[in-house]
């Protein structure tokens, strides 16, 4: 079976991989010693503790497929600083009618953190944006409703 890309930056990447060894390597055995510590303080049949950490390993088993799959898949992008066009991995700036700027950067969905100015190259921002040069005049339909914005800077 055939997987999208999973765009990543190399930061993004380490991020993945540090978290899949983490959860292979500390949170996998913490688990199990949980299951076998709460197994033998008293039956497993109605027991909180147990089943808890029954869900919690199966979580932490499910997250580990869930990264292996993104790393195996990854593109790593590159800030390409000298592009005239937007990229998954720009660093744009933006402007709205009224003068305000924004600052973002393109990112594949899991590195996404609007908070942080990391959009996705699948939201209706980062879709307009995509191969655009500076200059360049987007109408983004948004789920807050219709905005225009300039790119001012590509980076």
């Amino acid at each position: 079976m055939a997987h999208e890309p999973e765009y990543l930056t190399e930061e993004g990447l380490e991020k993945l991989t540090a978290e899949l060894e983490h959860l292979r390597n500390v949170r996998r055995s913490e688990v199990a010693e949980r299951i076998q510590r709460s197994g033998e303080l008293e039956s497993t049949v109605n027991n909180a503790e147990y089943d808890d950490a029954k869900n919690e390993q199966a979580f932490v088993e499910g997250r580990i497929r869930t990264l292996e799959t993104l790393i195996r898949n990854a593109t790593v992008v590159h800030p390409d600083h000298a592009s005239t066009r937007v990229k998954i991995g720009s660093t744009v700036k933006v402007t709205d009618p009224e003068g305000a700027e924004q600052i973002y950067t393109i990112v594949g969905s899991n590195e996404a953190d609007a908070g942080h100015g990391r959009i996705s190259n699948e939201s209706p921002v980062g879709k307009a944006l995509l191969g655009r040069r500076v200059g360049d005049e987007v109408k983004v339909a948004a789920p807050g409703g219709s905005m225009k914005l300039k790119l001012v800077e590509v980076g």
